[in-house]
């Protein structure tokens, strides 16, 4: 692997002036905004028809000429984290990283990628061209490069995060990276990725994203009991959640460090694609009760787990591992972004705020909470009615073993599409620079 290049740790604080750090062709900046009055988000068992979307006046925007830079105020988000003791993080990453520091400013307090992010971040923007090109004219396979593309956005985007996992002793701060989506169901295969990965990226606050398959659970343990800290993502199901905390705790078990405190977790449950599918198969019962639960699934779903949360990390087993000083695994909640435009756009936030717990968001979804959110503790809120939905769709014939698997193999083949149309696009960019310089 070629030497990967690094950026000087800025002090989030300091991104008030972040216009000085946005010297490259296209800037990413804030504009002021103020917050629009919104009504409190309703209960799991609210009509969603009398939503009325607003729009929100914060943007993140792009330039191509010098400008200054407006670093957002103090938002919802700082209120998130300390009045609640939720992380927002952003679901996004592109070059320049700098485009972070706004969101630094604004309380984001992570960053997680995929596929799919690199996917679109390197086909549409040339800020990749120069180190593509050098790349390409070392010799370097196409494979490689992309790990060295990926892998320096990763390091710098990391060197941002770095002064909030230091002033937060390693609790937050995070910066996730996926192993190859093609190893997804290579239980061998993905250790070694996930093992290669924390060696080349080398940095503290760094994720190392295992997808939860049955065949990646092991991989899981097998990477935690090596000191690695993971981001296990592609979460849909209750029982496949608990097989993931096991598997955390068996790997610290099996580890053999006396000191576990910098072995650390997330467990991203996602969110909104449970709606997506189960709002189907909804419409085709197509009885009152059956469209009277549209919209409700996803949230409902999420509120038991943190419930199997609350219970699994508690008892004489894991107190055990404490006076080692584990962490628990937090709950992180991903596909946040609202996909049926009737429903209201900070769904999938706002109702799923609790303590220990991490809501990943893309744009809309962060700009939409920053605007008009409000910091409550819901998660727990209302449990018997989480459950009282849970146990309704059962009754009506949902299987949520069966919603859970067609959603892993969708969530599966859709990374490894990404994964594969880039690798794709860049031998086609390789094979027209070799041309060029012929």
């Amino acid at each position: 692997m070629a030497s990967f290049s690094k950026v000087s740790t800025p002090n989030p604080a300091a991104a008030l002036s972040v216009s000085q750090s946005l010297r490259s062709s296209k800037k990413c900046f804030f504009l002021a905004f103020q917050p629009s009055t919104f009504s409190k988000t309703n209960r799991l068992s609210s009509s969603l028809n009398t939503f009325n979307p607003v729009k929100t006046s914060l943007r993140i925007r792009c330039s191509q000429t010098d400008g200054n830079g407006i670093a957002a105020k103090r938002t919802v988000l700082h209120d998130l984290y300390e009045k609640e003791g939720q992380s927002p993080w952003y679901d996004n990453l592109c070059r320049p990283v700098t485009d972070l520091l706004p969101l630094i400013a604004s309380g984001v307090r992570g960053v997680t990628s995929n596929p799919a992010i690199f996917q679109k971040a390197i086909s549409s923007s040339d800020a990749y061209n120069d180190q593509f090109r050098e790349l390409v004219n070392a010799g370097k396979d196409i494979d490689s490069a992309y790990w060295e593309l990926v892998v320096k956005d990763i390091q710098d985007a990391s060197k941002l995060f770095e002064p909030i996992y230091d002033q937060t002793d390693g609790a937050d701060g995070y910066v996730s990276v996926e192993v190859s989506p093609r190893l997804a169901h290579d239980t061998e295969g993905t250790i070694k990725d996930a093992k290669w990965l924390h060696k080349v990226v080398d940095r503290p606050n760094v994720y190392i994203k295992i997808p939860a398959t049955a065949a990646c659970v092991p991989s899981i343990k097998e990477v935690i009991a090596n000191g690695i800290s993971v981001n296990v993502t592609l979460i849909f199901s209750l029982a496949r959640y608990e097989a993931v905390i096991d598997a955390y705790l068996d790997g610290l078990e099996a580890s053999g460090l006396d000191d576990l405190s910098r072995v650390t977790s997330v467990a991203s449950f996602f969110v909104s694609r449970v709606d997506t599918l189960i709002d189907q198969l909804l419409e085709k019962i197509g009885t009152p009760e059956a469209l009277n639960l549209r919209g409700k699934a996803a949230v409902a779903q999420a509120a038991l787990a943190y419930q199997l949360y609350q219970r699994k990390f508690s008892g004489p087993r894991w107190e055990a591992l404490v006076k080692k000083g584990a962490k628990k695994q937090r709950l992180l909640w991903a596909s946040t972004s609202v996909k049926n435009p009737a429903y209201p756009d900070t769904l999938y936030v706002a109702p799923l705020i609790g303590p220990d717990t991490v809501s990943t968001m893309p744009d809309q979804a962060l700009q939409a909470f920053i605007d008009h959110g409000i910091v409550s503790r819901t998660i727990d809120s209302n449990a018997s009615e989480a459950e009282g939905i849970y146990n309704a769709l059962q009754k009506l014939g949902i299987d949520w073993k069966v919603v859970g698997d067609q959603l892993e193999v969708e969530g599966v083949d859709s990374f490894k599409k990404s994964f594969d149309s880039l690798l794709v696009s860049l031998q086609e960019k390789a094979n027209s620079l070799k041309l060029v310089s012929q």
